[in-house]
């Protein structure tokens, strides 16, 4: 990766604002940035997106998310509340809120612990290749403080268990052709937005799909599309193809199924082993 360069020099002390609170907190094993800022793509605009990676000595037996929630997890809610409460903290916050309208932190607190859910026809979306690319492909960490988020690092790369990434393409594949089935019935009865969504969100499942199938991770399936299949899909081709699929001349018309019918063929050459 190239070198670190922050958007503003206000994100940058508020990233060394988190690293210096949390690397003085017992049981955190490291401190990452992620997101535009971890990847040379924020502006001023931009939020500071940031990782805390706690020990599993934190983490609550019961809860068997990706994410270790505010409300759910009341073994974190002591680091939240002293984060919040510091106040170095607020003054960080209150000098990124003057560079633009939405900069502000996101800190969130994980566990590492990243698990698929069963996929379906009916829900084939969930953020188990972005939890596991945003975490550990496109982060930077700016604190280490135990070798556990290299051997995490090290389980998910360069990809994940063969036999479950062939099941979730083919559960991926199968939804996207479900969603795609449903834009012609949607467009006889006059439902066009719903055709529409049906269309989108099988797009993002067609992009979900299309990472399972190169082995490589997605940074998300609504955003930054145009770096992801260019850049690190090295796919130009599909991508100028991409955007088209989303034009419409005239929504409440037959192009829905036109379009649809694009996109089914795009899974058919691409979502293959």
């Amino acid at each position: 990766m190239s070198e670190l360069a922050y958007p503003t020099t206000q994100h940058q002390q508020a990233a060394q604002q988190v690293v210096d609170f949390f690397a003085h907190t017992n049981a955190i094993d490291a401190v990452l940035l992620v997101n535009s800022c971890a990847r040379g793509k924020a502006t001023p605009d931009s939020c500071l997106d940031i990782i805390v990676l706690v020990a599993q000595a934190l983490r609550d037996p019961g809860y068997g998310g990706i994410v270790l929630e505010r409300a759910e997890n009341t073994c974190t809610d002591h680091l939240y509340q002293a984060w919040d409460d510091h106040p170095a903290t607020q003054a960080v916050r209150q000098a990124l809120s003057t560079i633009g309208r939405f900069s502000e932190i996101h800190l969130d607190l994980i566990d590492g612990m990243i698990n698929p859910r069963s996929l379906n026809r009916d829900q084939g979306i969930d953020v188990f290749e972005l939890a596991i690319g945003n975490y550990f492909v496109y982060s930077r960490p700016l604190w280490v403080g135990s070798d556990r988020f290299y051997q995490l690092q090290a389980h998910w790369l360069p990809y994940y268990d063969e036999h479950l990434r062939r099941e979730r393409l083919s559960t991926t594949h199968a939804f996207c052709n479900y969603a795609l089935d449903h834009i012609e019935p949607y467009v006889e009865r006059g439902l066009y937005f719903q055709a529409f969504d049906r269309l989108y969100y099988a797009l993002q499942g067609f992009l979900q799909g299309l990472f399972i199938a190169r082995r490589s991770y997605p940074i998300a399936y609504n955003k930054w599309i145009r770096e992801q299949v260019e850049e690190v899909l090295e796919l130009p081709e599909l991508y100028r193809q991409l955007p088209s699929l989303l034009e419409l001349q005239a929504l409440e018309s037959r192009e829905l199924v036109e379009k649809g019918q694009r996109l089914r063929e795009l899974t058919a050459t691409y979502l293959i082993e």
